[in-house]
């Protein structure tokens, strides 16, 4: 069996570890992989001193970034939209609200950050009601915004 290599992470790695952290992989993929890419580096006492500044930078930036996601989060979820479209008696719309008329309608609320990309729905809402919107701020954080559709008076 081959030994392990001790290398330290210069960046963020999914599935192996944070900047600063020293973890243990094959000969072969540090080698092959990590160092060519500047990913890693040996794990040596001196560079433990430098990754350790750096990673206290990083963490005051993350720490930062979290703080403004929040916010951006608590923003979005206070939010009530509300539209109207022509609807049966039986309360279906004759058309659809999509993902695009929710993005614009955060927009027209002043949230014109928001793109169609980041409405998430499973299908275009057909009925008349009260609908939660999953809104995709950053990552794996989403804000619910609800959604009222009311049908137009003909």
């Amino acid at each position: 069996m081959a030994r392990k290599l001790e290398v330290l992470l210069r960046e963020n790695l999914k599935n192996l570890g944070k900047c600063g952290d020293v973890v243990r992989v094959a000969p072969g993929y540090a080698r092959n992989f990590l160092f060519p890419r500047r990913l890693a580096t040996e794990a040596s006492d001196e560079n433990k001193k430098l990754m350790s500044r750096r990673r206290v930078r990083l963490d005051a930036e993350e720490a930062k970034r979290n703080a403004e996601i929040d916010a951006r989060v608590a923003a979005l979820a206070g939010l009530a939209l509300s539209t109207s479209g022509k609807a049966d008696e039986g309360g279906h719309l004759y058309g659809s609200v999509s993902a695009a008329t929710v993005a614009e309608l955060l927009h027209k609320a002043g949230q014109g950050a928001v793109t169609e990309k980041d409405v998430r729905l499973d299908a275009p809402l057909k009925t008349v009601g009260t609908h939660a919107v999953k809104i995709h701020v950053f990552g794996d954080r989403y804000a619910d915004v609800q959604v009222t559709i009311t049908a137009e008076a003909s």
